[in-house]
């Protein structure tokens, strides 16, 4: 699942646009947001964005954890 707000900090560390960076990865602002919404960015993406922004640690952003209160014990 998409860390949103880490990726928007990652495009406000760069002094971007999310305007900005769609149009460098090549892609619409409103294809971006609707991307960003829908948790939808593919791999492809994914690497565009980590050698556009300079993400560090792209697991947190395109990877991260999400914590449910399913048992998963065998019965």
């Amino acid at each position: 699942m998409l860390n949103v707000n880490a990726l928007r900090a990652e495009i406000a560390r760069n002094g971007m646009t999310q305007g900005q960076v769609a149009e460098r990865i090549g892609m619409t602002p409103t294809t971006f947001s609707s991307k960003i919404r829908n948790n939808g960015f593919g791999m492809d993406d994914a690497d565009k964005l980590i050698e556009l922004l300079g993400i560090r640690n792209p697991e947190a952003i395109f990877f991260a954890q999400v914590v449910t209160s399913q048992d998963t014990r065998a019965e």
